[in-house]
C-alpha cells in the first residue's frame, strides 16, 4: 500500500544558488514536491527581502520563494566558498542558478567544473535572454521581459492606455515553471543514460513559448481579444469571461432578450445590445439573484477581489491553499501552498522559512556522501 506521507521527490538533493524570484520559485516548487532544496545565502541581501511585511528577518516575499528549505552560507569570491560549492555539487541532483550568463565561468565555476566533478548533474539556468546571443548579457527583470515580448504593448494596444506593467512578476514564474519541468526531463533521462544536463531557459522563450496570443504574431493576423469585461452590478462591478456577442445569445435564449430594430446600423445595434445587458444586469434585486441568473445561462462570472480578499474565497480556503509552517525558532508563519494535490502522496513545504545560513554545518556535515 502507498505511504500517502511519502512526497513524489523524496531522497532528491537540490542546491539553490539564485537569487530575486525565477531561480528560488523553481527551487520551491521542488521542495514543495519533496526534493531537499539547500538555499545558498550569496553575499550582499536578497532583493526580495525589500518586498512585503518583515516578520522575524524574513519579508513576506522571501518567505514565500524559500518555505521549506534549508539555507548555508556561501561566498563564491572566495577560494573557500569555490571549493565548497565543488563540493556540494558531487553529492547533489540538481543546481539552479540565475546569474547573468557568465558569471559562474568566469568563477571558474561553470557548467565543466561542476559536471567534472558530477557527471551525473542537473544544472538549470535561468536568464534573461538565454546563455548565448546578442542581448545574452543584458540585465532582465520581469518588466523587462513583459516589455520584451509583447505583452505590455498589446495591453496598451487594446486598451488604448499608456504602456504599463502587470502587477505580477509573470516572466520570473513562467521561467521557474518551465525550468522545473525541463529540470525533471533530464532527471528521468539520466535514469536512462546516467547522464545529467546543463539546461539553458530564458526568460523570453518561457514567455513566448506560454503566450497563447504568440499565433497572432506568427501568423501576422490582427489580435483578437479574449479578455474577460467587467459590468455595473448589483453590490459592484462583476466579471464576465466571454464576448458580448456570446453573451447576447445566451440572453436571448434563456431570458427573452430581443434585437434591436433591424433596420439601425451595425454599430447603433451592437451599441443598443450593450445597454440592455447592462439593463439586464442592474434589474437584478441582488447579487445572489443575478448570479444564479448567469449560470442557469450558462455565463462565466467572477467575483473582482482584490489582495486582501482573495484568500477569504470560499474556493482558496476549501483547498487549503494557505499553509502554516513553523520556523526553527518554534514560530508559525503562514505561506501559500504550491498547487500538487495527489491521490496517493502529499506535498507542501515540510519545514519553516530558513535563517540565513542557519543548516550550514548541518548540510555540510550530510551532504558530502553523496546523492
Amino acid at each position: 500500500m502507498t505511504d500517502q506521507t511519502s512526497r513524489p521527490l523524496d531522497g532528491l538533493r537540490v542546491l539553490d544558488l539564485s537569487r530575486a524570484l525565477s531561480g528560488p520559485y523553481a527551487g520551491r516548487i521542488l521542495a514543495d514536491l519533496g526534493a531537499d532544496v539547500v538555499k545558498a545565502e550569496l553575499p550582499g541581501a536578497d532583493i526580495t527581502q525589500a518586498f512585503g511585511k518583515v516578520t522575524r528577518g524574513r519579508s513576506g516575499l522571501y518567505s514565500q520563494l524559500n518555505a521549506g528549505k534549508r539555507s548555508i552560507t556561501l561566498d563564491l569570491r572566495t577560494q573557500e566558498g569555490a571549493d565548497r560549492l565543488l563540493d556540494l555539487s558531487a553529492a547533489c541532483d540538481v543546481v539552479v542558478e540565475n546569474f547573468r550568463p557568465g558569471v559562474l565561468d568566469r568563477l571558474g565555476l561553470g557548467w565543466v567544473s561542476l559536471s567534472a566533478v558530477n557527471p551525473a548533474l542537473v544544472l538549470l539556468s535561468i536568464s534573461g535572454f538565454g546563455q548565448s546571443g546578442p542581448d545574452s548579457g543584458r540585465q532582465a527583470y520581469a518588466p523587462i521581459i513583459h516589455a520584451e515580448s509583447g505583452l505590455i504593448g498589446r495591453r496598451s494596444d487594446l486598451s488604448g492606455d499608456a504602456p504599463e506593467d502587470i502587477a505580477l512578476a509573470l516572466a520570473d514564474s513562467l521561467a521557474g515553471l518551465h525550468g522545473v519541468i525541463a529540470v525533471l526531463s533530464a532527471l528521468r533521462l539520466r535514469d536512462t543514460t546516467g547522464t545529467g544536463q546543463h539546461i539553458d531557459i530564458s526568460m523570453l522563450d518561457a514567455m513566448l513559448a506560454t503566450d497563447d496570443y504568440t499565433h497572432y504574431a506568427i501568423d501576422r493576423h490582427p489580435v483578437a481579444s479574449a479578455r474577460g469585461e467587467s459590468w455595473p452590478a448589483p453590490g459592484g462591478p462583476i466579471l464576465i469571461s466571454s464576448d458580448r456577442r456570446h453573451i447576447w445569445r445566451r440572453l436571448t435564449v434563456s431570458f427573452g432578450l430581443s434585437d434591436p430594430d433591424s433596420y439601425v446600423s451595425l454599430q447603433d445595434k451592437l451599441a443598443t445590445r450593450a445597454k440592455l445587458i447592462a439593463e439586464w444586469i442592474a434589474l437584478h434585486a441582488d447579487r445572489e439573484s443575478l448570479k444564479r441568473d448567469l449560470e442557469s445561462a450558462k455565463i462565466a462570472w467572477a467575483e473582482i477581489r482584490s489582495t486582501q480578499e482573495v484568500l477569504r474565497s470560499p474556493a482558496v480556503v476549501d483547498r487549503g491553499v494557505v499553509a502554516t509552517v513553523t520556523d526553527s525558532d518554534g514560530c508559525d508563519r503562514q505561506v501559500v501552498r504550491m498547487p500538487y494535490r495527489f491521490s496517493a502522496a502529499t506535498s507542501g513545504p515540510a519545514r519553516g522559512v530558513p535563517a540565513s545560513g542557519e543548516h550550514t554545518q548541518e548540510v555540510l556535515a550530510e551532504w558530502p556522501d553523496g546523492p
